[in-house]
């Protein structure tokens, strides 16, 4: 609550032998009061300084109090108004509020009765002063963030292409020595070109998943109803396109659709199949499986594995961008297929957590945002 000793009250009464006492009185209160007789003099005291309060007759010669209160408030929206009346009318009392009065009081009136009045008003005079402060604070901060992903977007492009440059030189150069004079370089010297041309490779594929990183917080949302169990079956037929040679047992639940952005919910199983398919690969008989369990009014998504698993003491780490538990020799990557998944499940408004343990496979679980209301539909195993 504003303290009357940091209050600055307006008082308007025509009659000046009331108006004069009322000042006299919140004076001796710890407020600091101006008094006025008229509207015009009250609104020429508003435009040479801002008062907290504005405490005004109802029926006075010129402008009355309704009003002086539509004109105060104009100056200062700000401004909390109480309307005096001696009339005592519900009628009154509408039209005062309608017109802005955060209250009124009846004359005569006595001091008990106007002091809680105005510290209600003074009260809601904080609240709208700090509603406006955070208002300002939160357009300045969008602003900010704004700027900051515009200029963020624009330094990864810059990035991109800059590192891009010397890269492809590098690249190029290197292939071009090992085709060109592979036979003639002694093996010690064409390992080191080959290890060149390894980390150039590496390093492209990390400013591609840099990239994609970046893309999927900026993509809008195209939400509409999904089925997943096709969805599904695609990603997994071309990972069998891609890997002919593997002989890997997929078995696909049932699933329901889901209101989604297809191509996003689609990166996400690509990404966790993907995964699956990685770290199966040193298992004899791998098994994945992907699957989708009701628990109450959520359709939890599971995709599981029999691979190489994952100590979950480094589950806090999982989910981060360019994080990786395995070395480049045991299996490829850049670390940022599972940060993908996350921040495109976040965007549906779900979350997304694993099990695992070392050598005992691994298993994702993931729930769309209230708004991917799922119905059920069998689709059978492949």
């Amino acid at each position: 609550m504003i303290e009357p000793a940091g209050a600055r009250l307006l008082i308007v009464d025509d009659e000046v032998a009331h108006m004069q006492a009322l000042c006299d009185t919140l004076q001796e209160q710890g407020y600091e009061v101006i008094g006025c007789t008229n509207g015009e003099a009250a609104l020429a005291a508003l435009h040479r300084g801002s008062v907290d309060l504005l405490l005004a007759d109802l029926m006075m010669p010129g402008v009355n109090g309704i009003d002086l209160l539509r004109a105060a408030l104009a100056i200062d929206p700000m401004l909390v108004g109480i309307i005096m009346t001696g009339e005592g009318t519900i009628g009154t009392a509408v039209e005062a509020m309608k017109s802005g009065a955060l209250d009124y009081i009846l004359k005569p009136f006595k001091l008990s009765a106007i002091l809680p009045v105005l510290g209600r008003a003074l009260a809601m005079r904080r609240l709208r002063l700090e509603k406006a402060a955070l208002e300002r604070r939160v357009q300045e901060h969008a602003i900010e963030l704004e700027t900051m992903n515009r200029e963020l977007d624009a330094f990864t492009r810059s990035a991109s292409h800059d590192l891009r440059s010397p890269l492809n030189v590098v690249l190029g150069f290197s292939s071009l020595l090992v085709s060109n004079l592979g036979p003639t370089i002694p093996i010690k010297q064409r390992d080191w070109l080959l290890q060149i041309e390894r980390a150039a490779r590496q390093m492209s594929e990390l400013i591609d998943a840099l990239m994609r990183l970046s893309f999927v917080g900026k993509q809008t949302l195209n939400l509409q109803v999904v089925e997943v169990a096709p969805l599904v079956h695609s990603v997994v037929d071309e990972l069998r396109d891609e890997q002919p040679q593997r002989r890997v047992n997929v078995r696909v639940g049932e699933l329901p659709a889901v209101m989604a952005d297809p191509l996003l919910l689609r990166q996400v199983f690509v990404n966790l199949l993907s995964n699956a398919y990685k770290y199966t690969r040193k298992v004899e008989t791998a098994e994945i499986e992907v699957a989708c369990e009701q628990q109450g009014d959520e359709a939890v998504f599971r995709v599981s594995d029999n691979g190489s698993g994952f100590d979950t003491a480094q589950a806090d780490r999982l989910f981060q961008a360019f994080q990786r538990f395995h070395r480049d020799d045991q299996f490829e990557g850049s670390g940022v297929g599972l940060s993908i998944v996350q921040r495109i499940v976040k965007r549906h408004g779900g979350r997304i957590w694993a099990q695992a343990a070392p050598g005992e496979g691994a298993r994702f679980f993931f729930v769309l945002g209230a708004a991917a209301t799922p119905k059920r539909r069998a689709v059978g195993e492949r």
